[in-house]
């Protein structure tokens, strides 16, 4: 998949405040958070494909099945997307996109370079690097940019949905802007050493501010039925190991 040229998010300086303000916020009441770096393209890949989907925990473990069930990323890639879903778990829409996408990526690279192996990417630059992850079919902005950020040494915000809700629910970026705009502005807000620690916050902030909306939700209703009751909601900083 070609990803399209790159054009600036309207309005930026109105908004750029507001993202230097959340990244204080986060980083004061979240506890430092561990860089992750993949040990190989394919390795980060992977991981990204499937964290797009689920959570950081969630795809940790499944990596580790993986690395369980099959003999290396090759033995993936020949495997039948029902074997895959099987591995992933529940037998879902979910699952049968993961599957047909990671076998499209891994079958997309095999066909380019005559081997389940990116390594060759980490030799060149960052430029061409991200161009030739972005022809990969299969290649969503986000794990192009999981993958530049996490095993290539390269500068980039990837965005899940949830992230991107969450900015645009809270007014921190122009409410046209679509992913790769507000992708690039905020790669422009944040310093390349600080990327992955603003990515890691963002993302647990996203996804905890959803779950307290259903915790909310469920207190609602227990009040109205004349139940008290009292909900606490931890937010936790998971740290990854590499897969």
């Amino acid at each position: 998949m070609i990803i399209p040229a790159e054009v600036g998010m309207k309005n930026s300086k109105d908004y750029s405040k507001k993202i230097q303000k959340l990244y204080r916020s986060l980083s004061h009441k979240s506890p430092k958070v561990q860089k992750v770096s993949h040990e190989t393209v394919i390795d980060a890949i992977i991981y990204a494909v499937i964290s797009a989907e689920m959570s950081e925990k969630m795809t940790e473990s499944i990596i580790k099945k993986f690395a369980d069930y099959f003999v290396d990323w090759n033995d993936l890639r020949v495997s039948r997307s029902e074997e895959i879903v099987e591995v992933l778990g529940k037998d879902n829409h979910v699952t049968m996109d993961l599957a047909s996408t990671i076998s499209r990526i891994l079958n997309g690279i095999f066909n380019e370079y005559h081997k389940v192996s990116l390594e060759a990417l980490k030799k060149i630059g960052k430029r061409p690097a991200k161009q030739a992850l972005e022809k990969i079919d299969g290649m969503s902005r986000f794990v192009v940019d999981y993958c530049l950020l996490t095993a290539l040494g390269g500068h980039a915000m990837p965005l899940t949905d949830k992230m991107i809700k969450y900015l645009r629910t809270n007014e921190l970026v122009n409410p046209d802007a679509d992913e790769q705009q507000i992708g690039g502005f905020l790669a422009k807000q944040i310093s390349a050493k600080d990327g992955y620690e603003f990515y890691a916050l963002l993302r647990q902030e996203s996804e905890s501010a959803k779950a307290k909306k259903k915790t909310g939700t469920k207190t609602t209703r227990k009040k109205t039925n004349g139940t008290k009751s009292k909900t606490k909601t931890k937010t936790k900083t998971t740290r990854i190991d590499k897969a």
